[in-house]
């Protein structure tokens, strides 16, 4: 009872940060365009129409077509898809792995934290995109979809920052009261680790999830851009971005429309963040 009353008190808490509603609400809107694309998009995303090729926007074509005649809002619109599916999955999995080297970096000490933490020091020294070109490029020689290395890239190089938030949370829980009485009657470190430690440290990971989905996504664009991530013709909006810089002086819209959709998603990810900062932070809340 007295879970379920701190969860409806968090929940009320999100609900008058107005900015965390507008990012959440935004964000439901795009995951449900990205579900429901093939019913929202007026065209097929792959269909070429040599005839309508640098359409500017009209009735027809809201957004315009591209150079192959493709309708530039269903491609943004399925677009939604790879974007979502890249930065909620490679956030996943860098959340999973990066708790787990933090959680024992931070609770097992000596040398065995000096190394983690040093490899983690070295990954955290590239910045993101040259990291995720380095990863992609490996990938490149093995069998695979696209997609999933994506996934995959994105999700070790940000590993890095979830293990550097947990490691640091993690050395100052383990020596709290609650994990000193349990170490004195012989509790396990895996079931410390499980039970005592971790449930103190979602809500941290938590808001670092949203604010890092964000990152994924403009990585996996900015990756697309370049030709190392999603490989075409699935439609991403790097690639929407990269094939429009061709024709950009006198088609802008084939760049501003797919750029708008990163700035909006992106932003509404920060606000949500922001808002499970404000509500899940002690101290904030003080």
């Amino acid at each position: 009872m007295q879970m379920r009353s701190q969860r409806k008190r968090l929940w009320r808490t999100l609900l008058r940060n107005r900015t965390a509603v507008v990012g959440m609400v935004t964000i439901v809107l795009i995951a449900f365009v990205a579900v429901f694309a093939p019913l929202i998009a007026p065209y097929d995303p792959y269909e070429q129409d040599p005839f309508n090729r640098l359409q500017a926007p009209s009735r027809e074509h809201l957004a315009g077509t591209d150079d192959f005649g493709r309708d530039s809002l269903s491609r943004i619109i399925y677009g939604a898809r790879v974007s979502l599916v890249v930065g909620l999955g490679a956030t996943l999995l860098a959340m999973i792995f990066g708790t787990s080297l933090g959680l024992v970096a931070g609770y097992a000490g000596g040398g065995t934290e000096n190394f983690i933490m040093r490899v983690v020091d070295v990954l955290m020294a590239f910045p993101s995109l040259l990291m995720g070109m380095m990863v992609l490029a490996v990938l490149q020689q093995f069998p695979g979809s696209g997609l999933t290395k994506a996934i995959f890239g994105i999700g070790v190089i940000m590993a890095s920052g979830f293990a550097r938030v947990v490691h640091a949370a993690t050395l100052t829980l383990k020596d709290r009261d609650f994990v000193t009485a349990a170490l004195s009657i012989g509790t396990g470190n895996s079931r410390i680790l499980r039970r005592h430690i971790l449930p103190n440290l979602v809500g941290e990971v938590v808001v670092l999830a949203s604010l890092r989905t964000g990152q994924a996504i403009r990585v996996e664009a900015s990756l697309s851009f370049i030709g190392l991530g999603v490989a075409p013709p699935i439609a991403t909006w790097g690639n929407m971005i990269r094939d429009g810089m061709r024709h950009i002086t006198y088609a802008p819209w084939l760049s501003v429309y797919p750029g708008l959709a990163i700035l909006i998603t992106i932003l509404a990810f920060n606000l949500l963040g922001d808002g499970l900062r404000d509500v899940l932070d002690p101290k904030l809340q003080e």
